[in-house]
């Protein structure tokens, strides 16, 4: 689901004649591409001095006994800049989240389209609202001379708003660039970019939307409810073009508002509607300004970009490859050897790395080859890959429960030691399926030919393997469960003691530093980027009454608690279809906090959790949505695979070998739903 640019296409190859412009909008937009990736390059390394303040901070705490605001205003203000300043870096690398399913079918020349039409009507408008309400914000900042809050903190928080309206700025001039390009591609690109699909697969597919929304409409009474199922399926509809997920959220945030001005001022009576009092209109959107500034601010999400650091610089260490090599020497005689290698190799970097792209590729490239010498079944192989390399999203630290605390406003290290059981539980599950699998059908996972016995020497190469990682792993979660650090800050030794690791295997270069610095600029800027859609989105969708219509739905089915609880469960089951983790989470979760509240459940919180209830169905939605990892069409764990996997296995056989693996995670979530202690007994413990 998340694209990059293949130099290797060829389809791509006029991406090349850029290098060389022949015009001059061509050497505008190569300058501009030039200028932003040059300034995003710079900033990224605010990333290694968040991971300096975080050390220090902790540091100076238990060495001096004090804390220092400073150095926590510090710590978002460098999250902020690079997120921030990210998004228009991740515009002009194309790294931003998209639904692929239809869309890489289509033609280079109908993506193009797509881009253009999506840059004019979807992502301007957000762009212009946010540079010009954005400036007010910051000018009003300055005009008083706004300070921290603290007395002992940083002075002149007026540069630090200042930084809305000027990423912004940067965002117009990345979007001008690709429509530079876009547009001379269209007009003069070379033959080749006119094969493949046509746009009449999108067309039909917003067209099949259409007649469902109207169909949907006539369900509700209201012209506000009416709008409500409008908005949220025009959006479901627009990602199937395949633009950005981020910036269909916000584009179609912003024309709703419009949409709902007008129905505000009596201006759509020609349609048979009957007016609305939402109060929203231009200004009033602009109050997501203030919503931003409190995401860049959020002393909880700082420790995104470090988890992801810490997983993509193991990745880089070569702990995965120790891992292979000598596991496989312990399993090489038992049937299933590699596949329980490879289960336990995925249990692991869940629990060190959490960035679910990462491990599925690493796991593919790593396993894959040996499993079709060992005449593994391809759905198997497939199979267990797919579903290793999804526990991270899952088994803390995971940068989806650092998402999730903050819109539900729990305790992260709660969440985190919540999802140790479960996620346990479905790696034990996966496990306990390859063996028996093994002993069962002999053919699907043969032990290979020539295999020695496990010796001594097999059992102390995998105890080097594994006890630096698993140092690592104790010194992060350890010090979160011992109260000892925030997760925040556990984050950044994380991310530290990864880079010292990498140092201690000799497996750390300038060129891998920068690797795994820009992959983190990346990875942490576009979903941010998600996060600003989804501010606009759900601002606007609360303002038209969305929460209560949800709220009204849910309620109204008369299932009782636990039914209730299933329901919801099978909604964001089905939504892990079409949409990803990042929208239900920042969408959909927030509005079930309300109703979970409302039900009165009784779940066991050992008289120390403050809202079990809440915790108990944070991890029962996690769990649903990692199954989200697995289902078509959408499924990133697929896509990823997909594109390493050797030429032998198939799509289809990738289809196939995730079925048994959805099945074993809902398992594990009726586990989770009928003992909710498995979730919300350790926190209790630990605190």
């Amino acid at each position: 689901m998340a694209t990059h640019k293949n130099p290797s296409d060829p389809v791509e190859a006029y991406e090349g004649i850029l290098e060389h412009p022949d015009t001059d909008r061509q050497k505008i937009a190569v300058a501009i591409d030039t200028g932003v990736k040059a300034i995003g390059h710079v900033v990224m390394w605010a990333n290694v001095l968040l991971m300096a303040a975080i050390f220090s901070q902790v540091s100076l705490r238990y060495l001096l006994s004090q804390n220092y605001p400073k150095l926590d205003e510090i710590q978002w203000h460098f999250y902020g800049i690079v997120t921030m300043i990210g998004i228009s870096y991740a515009l002009i690398t194309d790294s931003h989240v998209r639904v692929d399913v239809l869309h890489m079918q289509l033609s280079r020349r109908a993506q193009r389209i797509i881009e253009v039409i999506g840059i004019l009507c979807l992502l301007t408008p957000f762009i212009y609202l946010m540079i010009d309400q954005g400036y007010d914000y910051f000018y009003e900042s300055l005009r008083v001379n706004e300070r921290s809050d603290s007395p002992t903190g940083l002075p002149a928080r007026w540069a630090f708003k200042a930084v809305i309206p000027i990423s912004f700025i940067l965002l117009a001039l990345a979007a001008l660039a690709r429509l530079i390009h876009d547009g001379h591609a269209l007009l003069y690109g070379p033959s080749t970019e006119r094969e493949g699909g046509s746009l009449r697969r999108i067309l039909l597919v917003l067209a099949v939307f259409a007649v469902v929304c109207v169909a949907l409409t006539f369900l509700v009474e209201t012209t506000e409810e009416k709008l409500v199922i409008a908005m949220f399926l025009t959006f479901i509809a627009l990602l199937f073009t395949g633009y950005p997920v981020a910036w269909v959220l916000a584009g179609v945030g912003v024309a709703y508002c419009g949409l709902a001005y007008l129905f505000d001022n009596d201006l759509m009576l020609w349609t048979g509607l009957e007016s609305t009092f939402t109060g929203l209109d231009y200004l009033t959107l602009g109050a997501v300004v203030n919503r931003v500034y409190a995401t860049m601010s959020n002393a909880v999400l700082v420790a995104l970009p470090m988890f992801i650091f810490m997983g993509l610089m193991l990745d880089e260490s070569g702990v995965a490859e120790r891992l292979m090599t000598s596991m496989q020497r312990l399993f090489g005689t038992v049937r299933g050897g590699l596949a329980i290698t490879v289960t336990l190799i995925g249990i692991i970097l869940a629990a060190s790395t959490g960035i679910i792209g990462a491990s599925v590729v690493l796991l593919g490239v790593l396993s894959l080859p040996s499993m079709m010498q060992q005449n593994y079944q391809p759905t198997l192989a497939a199979g267990v890959v797919s579903a290793s390399g999804t526990l991270g999203i899952l088994i803390p630290p995971s940068i989806m429960l650092v998402i999730m605390a903050d819109q539900m406003a729990l305790s992260v290290g709660d969440l985190f030691m919540a999802a140790v059981f479960p996620g346990v539980i479905i790696g034990g599950l996966y496990l306990t399926y390859i063996f028996f699998l093994a002993l069962v059908k002999r053919d699907a996972a043969p032990a290979p030919e020539g295999a020695k016995a496990p010796d001594w020497a097999a059992v102390k190469d995998v105890l080097v393997a594994v006890l630096p990682t698993l140092a690592l792993i104790l010194a992060v979660l350890g010090s979160i469960f011992a109260g000892l650090t925030t997760p925040t800050e556990a984050s950044g030794i994380g991310a530290l003691g990864a880079t010292l690791l990498a140092l201690g295997y000799r497996k750390l270069t300038f060129q891998k530093l920068w690797n795994v610095l820009v992959s983190t600029f990346n990875t942490t800027a576009y979903i941010f980027a998600i996060f600003l859609g989804a501010t606009v989105f759900s601002y606007v969708l609360r303002e038209l009454g969305g929460d209560e219509l949800i709220e009204h739905v849910v309620q109204s089915t008369g299932f009782g608690s636990n039914g209730t609880i299933i329901f919801i469960l099978f909604i964001v089951f089905l939504l892990g279809f079409v949409l990803d983790w990042i929208e239900i989470t920042l969408i959909v979760l927030p509005l079930m906090r309300p109703i979970v509240n409302g039900l009165g459940m009784d779940i066991p919180g050992f008289g120390v959790l403050d809202e079990p209830a809440l915790v108990w169905f944070v991890i029962l939605v996690a769990v649903t949505l990692q199954t989200s990892f697995l289902t078509p069409p959408v499924g990133f764990a697929l896509f990823y695979l997909k594109g390493v996997c050797p030429p032998e296995i198939q799509l289809t056989h990738i289809y196939r070998g995730i079925i048994p693996f959805v099945l074993l995670q809902l398992t594990g979530l009726a586990l989770v739903f009928l003992w909710p202690t498995l979730a919300t007994w350790l926190p209790s413990v630990a605190y």
